[in-house]
């Protein structure tokens, strides 16, 4: 998979788990990957059907893509998000 990069050193990390409908996965996985925020997505077994990796300058632009972007995409269920916490 291609994902865009940052050229700038970014400071907020995030994980989404995604609920999608049943055999949506792959048509949200090419909506996700139009996303500059998008680092990785893997499709996984469980409660959540993917998990992605989100990489921006600040968690209010994580929040902005996930709000206006990611959860208001035809075939998302459900998310839920985990911020990586900053190492010291």
């Amino acid at each position: 998979m291609k994902y865009h990069k940052f050229s700038e050193e970014l400071v907020t990390i995030a994980y989404v788990l995604l609920k999608t409908d049943l055999g949506s996965e792959e048509n949200v996985i090419e909506e996700l990957k139009k996303l500059e925020q998008i680092k990785r997505v893997e499709r996984t077994f469980g409660d959540y059907d993917m998990v992605v990796k989100m990489e921006a300058e600040h968690i209010e632009k994580i929040r902005e893509v996930i709000a206006w972007n990611i959860q208001k995409m035809a075939k998302v269920r459900a998310t839920r998000t985990l911020v990586k916490k900053e190492e010291n």
